[in-house]
């Protein structure tokens, strides 16, 4: 381990091709990146750490566990000792493949909220071939939303963007049906009222959902509700992964097909990579008092290591410090009461 830089804890059992993937992905994060990572879960289900640290612990948060319930009752799970670990300053991250409302749960119940902070927020990098991937939050922390939660999820995405992307001025979209301040719901309405009016903001009015994945939006940051935000982040995945299978059934359909296809995959791989979600890092916890880095259920090696990659950057440019700088004393006391008050319980899961 690195003297004198703390780890990144990662969660052993956290998804669906844990422990060996979480291990291998761990396993290259030091050997690749330099970054010291310490494993957590329990020695008789972890086996093979492969020569690396393991806090040892004796219980497991499964994938279809109520999230509440299980952070409650399972003081003892890697999940809840990861939190602790980052909290307690003894790792500078937590990272977790594993049940998504779980991990929230864990990283809010143990870490705390940044003062100031009305809600958490999921944050999920979309690819921008050639450039800085578009921010996209809430992708599922809350099913409903305030007018004042999306203006502080915009703060927490612009801060994300410049601490870890390096944009000096990120630009903010609020995701609606159209492109006019008067369209959307009374929430974009209001949203758009309050953006608008901020100095410390670069708003660009109103994205629509074709600005997300390429499109003409010179966005960084797009806000919008979880409920919609998780929809939306769902059915570009689902998309991506027909057009991709698409692809390659034509490309494999007759003699000539193929023979086109050795030409073209070369030339279509640098564009894969950059849109294959293994390699963008995982969803970051925005609005906690620490950095946890949620990592799809199905991550592989190659995804763990990026996730590893953005929790660790995220620490060392100190992403929750830049927040509560922006947020901590923005909002009037009143405002931010009504909205704790208001705000409903998180989703369940992405």
């Amino acid at each position: 381990m690195a003297e004198g830089r703390l780890p990144v804890v990662v969660d052993a059992l956290g998804g669906d091709h844990a422990p060996a993937a979480v291990v291998a992905g761990a396993r290259r994060a030091v050997d690749e990146l330099g970054i010291p990572v310490v494993l957590v879960g329990p020695p008789e289900l972890v086996g093979d750490t492969a020569g690396l640290e393991l806090w040892p612990c004796s219980e497991v948060v499964a994938m279809d566990e109520d999230p509440g319930r299980a952070i409650r009752t399972k003081k003892d799970s890697s999940l809840v000792r990861a939190a602790e670990a980052v909290r307690d300053g003894r790792a500078a991250a937590m990272v977790s493949a594993g049940n998504t409302g779980a991990t929230m749960a864990a990283a809010l119940l143990r870490m705390g909220r940044i003062r100031g902070v009305a809600r958490p927020a999921i944050c999920t990098p979309i690819p921008r071939p050639g450039q800085a991937p578009r921010l996209l939050l809430d992708a599922g922390a809350n099913a409903e939303c305030s007018p004042v939660m999306l203006l502080q999820f915009a703060q927490m995405g612009a801060a994300l963007a410049a601490v870890r992307y390096g944009l000096e001025d990120p630009a903010v979209g609020l995701l609606s049906i159209g492109e006019e301040p008067s369209k959307g719901s009374p929430l974009v309405k209001e949203a758009h009222g309050l953006l608008a009016g901020r100095s410390d903001l670069r708003f660009l009015g109103n994205v629509e959902g074709r600005d997300l994945l390429g499109g003409q939006s010179a966005a960084d940051v797009v806000v919008t509700d979880g409920f919609t935000g998780n929809v939306v982040l769902k059915a570009l995945e689902g998309a991506l992964r027909f057009l991709s299978g698409a692809v390659l059934e034509a490309f494999g359909a007759d003699e000539e097909a193929k023979a086109a296809a050795g030409v073209l995959l070369p030339r279509l791989a640098p564009l894969v990579a950059e849109l294959d979600p293994d390699n963008t890092g995982g969803a970051v916890l925005l609005g906690v008092r620490g950095v946890c880095v949620i990592s799809h259920g199905s991550s592989s090696d190659q995804a763990i290591l990026s996730a590893i990659r953005v929790a660790a950057d995220a620490a060392d440019r100190q992403l929750v410090q830049r927040i509560g700088q922006l947020v901590a004393g923005d909002q009037g006391a009143e405002e931010l009461a009504d909205a704790l008050r208001e705000g409903p319980a998180p989703l369940a899961g992405r």
